[in-house]
């Protein structure tokens, strides 16, 4: 199996974190070399492994804020 290799170029902040330490991350990362993306996963501590993840462009990530927006909306 190739060994991916990953570049936290930016961390924004923390979203949840599980009692084992893992926690779930938004940062813009760089995958094998690639312009970097705004990545949503769990790390484990010391960022040693990975869980799956969602990446986005920052036109994706445009689109996910308008349609949270929406979605969290509370209706009288």
């Amino acid at each position: 199996m190739d060994t991916i290799q990953f570049d936290v170029v930016k961390h924004f902040g923390v979203i949840s974190q599980e009692k084992s330490g893992w926690q779930k991350e938004l940062n813009m990362v760089s995958w094998n070399g690639r312009t970097p993306k705004l990545d949503i996963r769990d790390w484990a501590p010391e960022r040693k492994k990975m869980g799956k993840g969602v990446t986005l462009t920052e036109d994706e990530a445009a689109a996910l804020k308008d349609l949270l927006s929406k979605a969290l909306v509370k209706e009288d």
